[in-house]
């Protein structure tokens, strides 16, 4: 990935830099224009993956205490501040300068580190939970490969990685995505591409699903989504892989 905050993404030979540091105070903003005509507040989303996360991970490692957690892409920590009641040892990384120090102030407690985007800034077999966010659609796609290697380097055994990712088959997805500023260059994963990124990376597949079907808080909709997590049409999709 390069350097200095730019991310360079390539879309039929057009290729464009992205800066997060421009929308370091306009982030949350920019995200919650997009999805306006969902009628639901970007906290919402945000929330409802947060929270899964947790409920993944507890299903996996039981206590929560203990847990070496790192956000990939952690941008303003706006999904961290749901995850800061849960782990006590979380960490995040960004490749902006920027948007780190606004995470920090965000969420003081998180250790944020700066990174090239190529290498994580941790040891191998360090971390028990690696996971991005709605983070791979902004990483070059000649990169992908080497982001899912980074996740499973530093992990340890029996660790496991979680990508969340837009839906690309889901058309209010895709207008979302549409209407971002800073998704105009994004690459769309499906759920397959995900899946063998992990693989190929070494990860056991050991979970995987579609979600967020209905943009409604109520506990009957989230029952609901899960039963139906195997049709391809939510707005979201995550994968996770454990490594042996």
């Amino acid at each position: 990935m390069p350097q200095k905050g730019k991310i360079e993404i390539n879309t039929d030979n057009k290729q464009s830099n992205i800066s997060f540091d421009d929308y370091i105070d306009t982030y949350q903003n920019e995200v919650q224009n997009s999805i306006d005509f969902i009628g639901q507040d970007v906290d919402f989303f945000i929330e409802l993956k947060a929270k899964l996360l947790v409920e993944i991970t507890q299903k996996f490692f039981g206590r929560l205490d203990n847990i070496k957690i790192l956000d990939i892409g952690s941008g303003v920590g706006l999904t961290d501040h749901f995850l800061v009641p849960h782990f006590k040892n979380l960490f995040g990384v960004d490749i902006e300068k920027g948007i780190v120090e606004k995470a920090t102030k965000y969420n003081p407690t998180v250790k944020y580190q700066i990174y090239d985007g190529l290498k994580l800034p941790f040891d191998d077999n360090s971390m028990d939970v690696t996971f991005a966010m709605n983070v791979m659609h902004h990483v070059p796609p000649q990169h992908w490969q080497n982001f899912a290697n980074e996740m499973y380097r530093v992990l340890k055994p029996c660790g496991i990685a979680a990508v969340f990712e837009h839906n690309p088959f889901n058309p209010l997805t895709r207008l979302a995505v549409k209407r971002c500023e800073f998704d105009a260059d994004a690459v769309l994963l499906n759920h397959g591409k995900i899946k063998q990124l992990l693989k190929n990376a070494g990860l056991e597949i050991a979970k995987d699903n579609f979600i967020v079907f209905f943009p409604f808080k109520s506990g009957i909709f989230r029952s609901m989504e899960k039963a139906i997590g195997w049709l391809p049409l939510g707005a979201q999709q995550y994968v996770i892989g454990r490594k042996k």
